[in-house]
């Protein structure tokens, strides 16, 4: 059982919203830079927060059935377009990532355990997704821009997907094995969960305030 964090799960909750608020307010000066789709997925995640905050269902869907049709593959696919194509420029790893990560959906249909799919799903997309950070890292190291990480947008997006979507990959793949065999590390996990959801958003919103277009 994971011991409630209520600070914690405000505070990222409202870091959330401030990134979308962030990214609402640039958006005019994106203009028609494709980072002005940065901030309609910020504000796509926090509507999605709200809109299931507490909720089971909504009109008539599955909270698990939305998130592990839409919700996640939504996030998953998203950065895979900001990194492969947009950054990365390769139409082609874009394309390989998507089929290999939706290819593990339709599974869900012939797996009764819902905690075994999501790990599939996590697992999946992760590793697809921290592959993609490498390529960057190693794109922004052999680039002298390195210097002036700063204002490098992909930077702090960078950084804040290792720290959440990569650092939480065991709490979130493993997520039923430590509930039934290791709480404590299960609700020390959770900690870093949120707090590193909170980084990551922070991380998002600064993004936009030193982060440049060009980057």
């Amino acid at each position: 059982m994971i011991n409630e964090h209520p600070f914690l799960d405000g505070l990222r909750l409202g870091l959330e919203i401030l990134s979308a608020l962030i990214g609402l307010i640039y958006l005019p000066k994106l203009g028609k830079s494709y980072w002005k789709w940065f901030s309609v997925y910020l504000l796509f995640i926090v509507l999605q927060e709200i809109i299931w905050l507490g909720k089971r269902s909504f009109l008539g869907i599955l909270d698990r059935d939305y998130f592990a049709y839409i919700g996640i593959p939504i996030q998953y696919i998203f950065f895979y377009w900001l990194y492969a194509i947009k950054s990365l420029k390769n139409v082609s790893l874009f394309v390989l990532c998507c089929m290999i990560y939706l290819s593990n959906l339709p599974f869900r249909l012939f797996l009764e355990a819902d905690d075994l799919m999501y790990s599939i799903n996590v697992g999946i997309g992760t590793i697809l997704l921290f592959i993609l950070v490498i390529l960057e890292f190693l794109k922004q190291i052999k680039n002298e821009n390195i210097l002036k990480f700063w204002s490098n947008k992909m930077f702090y997006i960078n950084i804040g997907v290792i720290l959440f979507y990569v650092g939480t990959l065991p709490f979130q793949v493993f997520f039923d094995y430590f509930r039934k065999n290791h709480e404590v590390i299960l609700d020390g996990y959770y900690i870093y969960f949120l707090v590193a959801n909170c980084l990551m958003y922070l991380l998002f919103t600064l993004s936009f305030i030193w982060g440049v277009q060009k980057s």
